[in-house]
């Protein structure tokens, strides 16, 4: 017989940083396995935001999917920025090379809606401009 699914929640932690806590406790799962299996899995992310998708089922079992660091996180490690611009029409507070910006598509393409490293381009691009970080080699018919 198939487990029932009570609830399916999308949660992010810092990689090898998941612990005991609200978030977990209202899941109804066995918080110390899932942060122990969490914090094993994401050794190697060290420092990074990981998003996680956890199956919550009504024998307090579990499963999870780790999903690519969100790209506004990996922007501003790539720009070496605190925070994005408060108004990023006009204000520019980095500048990336467009092979900075490939090199996130290609990470982040499978989470993405996209079928090609270009539309995951265009698509991490777009977040790149709304925190005004401007893109240098990214032809203007590409970056809009």
């Amino acid at each position: 017989m198939a487990k029932k699914i009570t609830r399916i929640a999308k949660l992010e932690f810092m990689a090898m940083q998941a612990k005991p806590g609200a978030e977990l406790a209202s899941l109804g799962i066995n918080m110390p396995q899932f942060t122990q299996q969490f914090n094993e899995a994401t050794k190697d992310r060290a420092g990074e935001v990981v998003p996680v998708v956890i199956t919550a089922y009504d024998d307090k079992s579990f499963d999870y999917v780790l999903k690519t660091t969100p790209a506004a996180f990996l922007l501003k490690k790539a720009a070496n920025i605190q925070k994005g611009s408060k108004k990023p029409g006009t204000e520019i507070v980095a500048t990336l090379d467009v092979s900075e910006i490939r090199k996130i598509a290609e990470y982040k393409l499978p989470d993405l809606n996209a079928n090609s490293v270009e539309a995951a381009m265009n698509t991490i691009a777009g977040t790149a401009r709304n925190m005004g970080i401007k893109i240098e080699g990214m032809s203007s018919k590409e970056g809009k």
